[in-house]
C-alpha cells in the first residue's frame, strides 16, 4: 500500500533521560511526535576514549516518522539539540521508508487505492 506522500524513519539513540531534547528538537522543524524505547548500549570503553565520550549503557530509542522532505532538517535540529557534543550524547541515522498506513484517513487510502 502507498500513499500519495513519501516518509524517512529517524532513528535516535540517546542517554537514558534525554529523550525530551530530541522531542523539542524534532518538533521545531516540523515533526509531528515520535515513538521511545528503552535500550541498553554495548559500546566498549576503548571506543569512548578514542571519541573522547562517556559510554553509558542505558540508552533510549527514538523512532520519528517524518515527510521526505523535512528529514534532513529535523536531522539537523536532533543533532544541533541532542547530538554527541550534548548530554544527551544522541547519535540519529534515518531509513528510507516503503509503505506507511495509519497516517491518512481510511477513505483517502480507498481514494489513492482506486487510482
Amino acid at each position: 500500500m502507498t500513499t500519495d506522500k513519501n516518509y524517512d524513519l529517524i532513528v535516535v539513540i540517546i542517554n537514558k533521560g534525554f529523550t525530551d531534547l530530541v522531542m523539542e528538537a524534532a518538533k521545531d522543524a516540523g515533526a509531528r511526535g515520535g515513538t521511545t524505547f528503552v535500550a541498553r548500549g554495548t559500546g566498549n570503553k576503548e571506543m569512548g576514549e578514542f571519541f573522547g565520550i562517556a559510554i553509558q549503557p542505558e540508552k533510549e530509542i527514538v523512532f520519528v516518522l517524518v515527510e521526505e522532505e523535512i528529514k534532513d532538517k529535523v536531522l539537523l535540529e536532533i543533532y544541533k539539540g541532542a547530538g554527541l557534543e550534548t548530554q544527551g550524547s544522541g547519535i540519529a541515522f534515518s531509513l528510507k521508508v516503503s509503505d506507511v498506513v495509519g497516517l491518512t484517513p481510511l477513505e483517502d487510502i480507498d481514494k489513492i487505492s482506486n487510482e
